[in-house]
């Protein structure tokens, strides 16, 4: 039975990406800092994934949060990928910084789900995992294996995780990707209950997911996270996009022009896309990570901004948002 297993107390989240060493070597007193910091401001939603540095990610977020009350926060990780130990030497080459000696090899069956979540709890030394994602089952992370996995899950893991569910076992699944394509075979085929999208619906980028997405899940009764919804930190002025360093065509002078406008509102483009994103039905929480304790709290203090009414009409009527996209004054 589907449940809305994030309430409001849970729109802001920290995602694990950048714990994992995504972006620089975040030492281990680092990590602990900034989920600290996220905890004493009353960020109760923490995201990861075994793959965020190699297992690196999902250690760090168990060694902090295993000594607090299990039932005062929603902990969600990712399944697709098993993990063994490598000798560093043979450790593939990723994109993290500084990841664990580990080597991997995707796998969406119901046992290798099963493992997974079996080798989450061990390596976080938590009790249970409230949200289990789908990781990268996506054209983008596997190629042109994306029909054999897809196959492969509709027999394993979305079955798997529907039975965990019904059991009380996990409260909710869905799809953690970062394309549209995957959630909408996920909901033609099974029951998820909340999807992680990544990269697909930001201030800067959110025209495709506005026509095919949130329609979709709304229908089919999904929530969803927004993963990335930074951009990856380029709207925080980070030059990279979406985790790469392409960025697209037209894509700076869009940020100047929403920046630009956000300032004559004595608000700050993060404010927005922060904004932008929860004001949305369809999306229950924003997952943003942070590479310093600074940055968890002006997530923080960005949620608690009043944005003007006028500032979202003048996106619109500049033609930098989609006119179909929701705004917290006009949904």
């Amino acid at each position: 039975m589907k449940t809305d297993i994030l309430t409001e107390k849970h729109q802001l989240g920290l995602g694990g990406v950048a714990i994992g060493t995504a972006f620089e070597n975040i030492t281990d007193e680092r990590a602990n800092e900034i989920l600290q910091a996220a905890w004493d401001i009353g960020i109760r939603y923490y995201d990861t994934s075994p793959w965020y540095g190699l297992t690196k990610s999902e250690r760090r977020f168990g060694n902090f949060l295993k000594d607090k009350d299990r039932n005062d926060f929603i902990f969600s990780t990712k399944v697709g990928r098993l993990f063994h130990e490598v000798p560093e030497s043979e450790v593939p080459p990723t994109m993290w910084k500084k990841p664990l000696n580990y080597d991997f090899r995707h796998d969406y069956t119901a046992d290798a789900v099963k493992r997974s979540i079996a080798d989450s709890l061990q390596r976080t030394g938590l009790n249970h995992i409230d949200i289990v994602y789908i990781h990268d089952l996506s054209e983008d992370q596997v190629g042109d294996r994306y029909p054999y996995f897809l196959e492969q899950a509709r027999k394993g893991a979305f079955k798997v995780l529907s039975e965990l569910r019904d059991q009380g076992i996990i409260k909710a699944w869905g799809m953690g990707v970062n394309k549209i394509e995957p959630i909408l075979d996920c909901i033609e085929s099974a029951d998820p209950d909340i999807c992680l999208s990544a990269t697909q619906y930001s201030i800067l980028e959110h025209e495709d997911a506005v026509d095919r997405l949130l329609p979709a899940v709304k229908k089919a009764g999904v929530k969803l996270v927004s993963g990335a919804g930074y951009n990856s930190g380029y709207i925080a002025g980070r030059e990279r996009y979406n985790y790469k360093d392409v960025i697209p065509k037209g894509m700076h002078k869009k940020r100047e022009q929403i920046a630009a406008i956000a300032k004559k509102y004595d608000i700050d483009i993060i404010d927005a896309a922060l904004h932008f994103v929860l004001a949305a039905d369809e999306f229950a929480s924003i997952i943003p990570g942070a590479s310093r304790p600074e940055q968890v709290h002006d997530n923080i203090k960005s949620l608690q901004t009043t944005i003007p009414p006028d500032f979202w009409q003048e996106l619109k009527t500049a033609g930098l948002i989609y006119e179909k996209a929701q705004t917290p004054t006009g949904k």
